[in-house]
């Protein structure tokens, strides 16, 4: 093999969502590889890497398949490992440039997801609709006379494009949390973290304040918001409710209620309000921590 151009083998037929993305992913890595589908043994022994079929994971020697009796191990979660996850052991760590906080949160939003799904560990049916089924999706029907190497050429593009964005949202997630642990440290009343661009929060917040009942951050059209902490992380219950009198209103009725002449709305849910200036947005902040 030569670094730049191996040879990647998977099984031909119909193809799901841990060959798809572990082929997508070795591309990243490799962008001339050749791809190969097949099911016969003499190819896949000249393979360098294959994946999902032969029967063997020998990571130092590129083969990952979990069909082999006793699959290939699990997490310590308890998730077994399909072929992405395997794959993702090895090379998830160089997808990620090295940054392992990144390759962690990859794994656990998407590729232990995946596996799980794959290998029929799950509690109960599906409900909805979940990436590995619209992976599947790009199969032909049994109406169809597709072209099953062509249709997974179009599902390895589309999985290649997701990776790219799983692997730059946990980034961004995990870039956020300096920024965020800062301006906890920095804020003048710990009820009310002020942050002087949109960063995600949420998670970091729960994690290190117990206090932070308020964020303030600038909008991406330059006005400002105030939201409120939940109790926990996907709770639409708050740590404390912006005041009830402000339900609802926005423009001049939210204006006369408030006092503040910039303030623009308030959410029906009173999670989110703002105005157009941090300095009446900060006030916000202040009438809702004396309600």
């Amino acid at each position: 093999m030569t670094e730049q151009t191996p040879v990647i083998a998977t099984h031909n037929g119909n193809f799901h969502a841990d060959d798809v993305f572990a082929v997508a992913a070795l591309k990243t890595i490799y962008p001339s590889a050749e791809v190969v589908r097949t099911r016969d043994l003499a190819l896949l022994d000249k393979a360098d890497i294959v994946l999902d079929v032969g029967g063997v994971y020998d990571a130092d020697n590129g083969r990952f398949d979990h069909h082999q009796r006793g699959g290939a191990g699990a997490r310590d979660n308890g998730i077994p490992f399909s072929s992405f996850g395997l794959m993702w052991q090895k090379y998830g760590l160089e997808l990620c440039n090295g940054n392992q906080e990144i390759a962690d949160a990859v794994d656990k939003n998407l590729v232990s997801v995946i596996d799980a799904i794959d290998c029929g560990h799950v509690d109960g049916p599906l409900t909805g609709v979940s990436l590995s089924q619209t992976i599947s999706m790009f199969n032909p029907t049994w109406e169809e006379h597709g072209d099953f190497d062509a249709c997974f050429i179009e599902a390895v593009a589309f999985a290649s494009r997701v990776l790219a964005r799983f692997i730059a949202a946990a980034k961004g997630g995990v870039n956020a949390k300096s920024i965020v642990a800062k301006a906890i440290e920095n804020a003048a009343d710990p009820r009310v973290i002020v942050l002087e661009q949109f960063t995600p929060w949420k998670t970091t917040v729960l994690n290190l304040s117990q206090e932070a009942l308020y964020m303030i951050y600038p909008s991406q059209t330059g006005e400002w918001r105030i939201q409120t902490v939940p109790v926990e992380l996907g709770s639409f219950e708050d740590r404390k409710k912006l005041p009830a009198a402000w339900a609802g209103l926005s423009g001049k009725q939210l204006q006369q209620v408030t006092g503040l002449e910039d303030a623009m709305f308030c959410h029906n849910g009173l999670f989110i309000a703002g105005c157009e200036s941090f300095e009446n947005t900060m006030k916000m902040a202040q009438m809702a921590l004396e309600n």
